[in-house]
């Protein structure tokens, strides 16, 4: 398993990449089909926000999840008691408690 952690996590940084420019082509594809349906340019306009709405909240939620797992990692004891140069207990402190 080790050895397809970096695959793993490779793979779910590309996932939020494709998630980001997919919400913005829907969003997109919804505006313009919306426009057609109606004549309203505005809708087009409309589509283009909730797309790239969509894609900060995916953007929003990763953030979230890869601070929650940063969280859990500062709770391991194994890494409790890392001791490095003064950069890294400086990067360190925010999640020493």
């Amino acid at each position: 398993m080790a050895k397809y952690r970096k695959i793993i996590e490779g793979a779910e940084g590309l996932s939020l990449g494709i998630s980001i420019v997919v919400a913005v082509l829907i969003g997109i594809a919804l505006g313009y089909w919306m426009e057609k349906l109606s004549g309203w340019r505005w809708l087009f306009w409309l589509g283009v926000f909730w797309g790239v709405s969509a894609a900060i909240l995916n953007v929003y939620k990763a953030y979230k999840r890869q601070q929650r797992e940063l969280e859990e990692l500062a709770r391991d004891p194994r890494y409790r008691e890392f001791k490095g140069s003064g950069e890294e207990e400086e990067d360190l402190a925010p999640f020493e408690r």
